[in-house]
């Protein structure tokens, strides 16, 4: 089976690099150490080692385990097709069209297993087509290690952990560039750059979440390449930004993304209002607040921070709105219509998470309700919690809610006795009612005989 399989390699892989020795380092000169690693990595490794494969982890987790991080995931590459990994795992699953892969299922955790991949050039369409722009669409062209190093994007994410003899195979600098902090795009950047612009959003999360540098010659194509995401499909940039949103560096990838261009490619409205000092300040806020949760090991709700990133354009549609007349609460509902109906032109948000949005929003409309029972079913609804952090956003932003967001913050805070008092605050001025003048009517006389 493995000699029909290095057979078939050799007669379709196409030579488009000269063979290089690469450098390995062994165990005692680099810090990765086994224990660092899931266990369920290492069991993939270890039974794609003993079937006779080549087993090596690779991508962001080496990455991550030099930087000293601890990696989200573990993707593990290998010279057994899909199918034999298949046949290998039992509780294993085939995914994906552009990119064939193998998911091996531990429960929760979902260790990615991908075959050696080469270019797609001399390939048949059936396994590897490029768009007009030169944006990879499929790309099952299997090769050999060698050939799936310089299909890969930086140079710090080419480093092969290998499970056995617990080395890490360097073919392109990448460790040298893990000393220096340096993100190097492989290859020629602009090319790498077509062949698939989300690169370009993974390069200043990169950046962002390690704290490195960027090499000159990546960083210039970076500044022109921007364009080149309006050609990437609104689903997967949503996938992307979703990551961004989770990696705990949000304020400095966000300010990355604006020096690049790249935030009027996912949030064009948002960048219109970024002249506000109030919309930028917000933003940070909003951002800085993010980085802290997940600093503290809290989750982060995505469809918030979307609140917040649309909380102004939302404002400044409304307002247009009201000018035209329209009550406050139907300019709101009007201005969320169009506001997440162009958004979602450019990200693929699902419906779930905005209605979440709209959600939000609307809440902070109903804040200014401070008076009978409606405070004590606004408190019970289930957005409650997120709407009033945005409102506080608000506050510090400088937006003229400093008052109400003190109520709400005392309100909730308060028990029974304190919040009837409250109320009692707040309650607006009823108009007296209007007397109703009695009618005179004359009383008979119970002396007097009846008809």
């Amino acid at each position: 089976m493995l000699k029909g399989f290095l057979k078939r390699f050799s007669e379709e892989r196409p030579v488009t690099h000269k063979k290089i020795k690469p450098t390995i380092i062994p165990r005692s000169e680099h810090s990765i150490s086994r224990n660092d690693i899931s266990r369920n990595a290492l069991k993939v490794l270890y039974r794609l080692d003993g079937a006779g494969f080549g087993a090596y982890l690779v991508g962001g987790c080496v990455r991550d385990l030099l930087f000293g991080r601890r990696p989200k995931d573990y993707d593990i590459a290998t010279n057994a097709l899909p199918e034999e990994v298949r046949k290998l795992f039992k509780n294993s699953r085939l995914i994906g069209k552009r990119f064939r892969l193998a998911h091996i299922v531990f429960g929760k955790e979902i260790i990615e297993v991908a075959t050696f991949r080469t270019h797609h050039e001399s390939a048949s369409e059936a396994h590897g087509k490029s768009s007009h722009q030169g944006m990879i669409m499929r790309d099952n062209v299997y090769g050999d290690i060698e050939d799936d190093v310089w299909r890969r994007d930086f140079t710090i994410n080419a480093l092969y952990y290998n499970i056995a003899d617990f080395s890490v195979v360097d073919y392109t600098g990448g460790m040298a560039d893990i000393k220096s902090k340096t993100l190097r795009m492989i290859g020629n950047p602009e090319q790498r750059f077509h062949e698939d612009p989300v690169r370009l959003l993974r390069a200043a999360r990169f950046v962002g979440k390690l704290q490195i540098q960027i090499s000159p010659e990546t960083e210039q194509s970076l500044m022109q390449m921007s364009h080149l995401l309006q050609h990437v499909s609104h689903a997967r940039l949503f996938q992307e930004t979703l990551k961004l949103f989770q990696e705990g560096a949000l304020l400095a990838t966000f300010k990355l993304l604006e020096k690049y261009n790249f935030l009027s490619a996912l949030f064009p409205q948002t960048v219109d209002c970024l002249t506000q000092p109030e919309a930028r300040k917000l933003l940070e806020e909003a951002l800085s607040a993010t980085d802290q949760r997940i600093l503290d090991g809290k989750s982060v709700s995505p469809a918030f921070l979307l609140a917040a990133l649309l909380w102004f354009p939302i404002l400044k549609q409304t307002q247009r709105f009201q000018a035209e007349n329209l009550p406050p609460y139907v300019a709101l509902e009007r201005a969320l219509q169009h506001v997440i109906k162009l958004q979602t032109q450019q990200l693929a948000i699902p419906r779930i998470m905005t209605t979440t949005i709209r959600e939000l929003c609307v809440l902070q409309y109903h804040f200014n309700h401070c008076y009978g029972s409606k405070p004590y079913r606004i408190l019970e609804h289930p957005r409650f919690r997120a709407a009033y952090d945005l409102l506080v956003l608000r506050s510090i932003a400088g937006e003229p809610v400093s008052e109400l967001a003190k109520w709400w913050t005392d309100f909730q805070e308060a028990d029974h006795v304190q919040r009837e008092k409250l109320l009692k605050t707040t309650a607006p001025a009823r108009p007296k009612k209007r007397s109703r003048p009695r009618r005179f009517i004359k009383k008979r006389n119970p002396a007097t005989p009846t008809a």
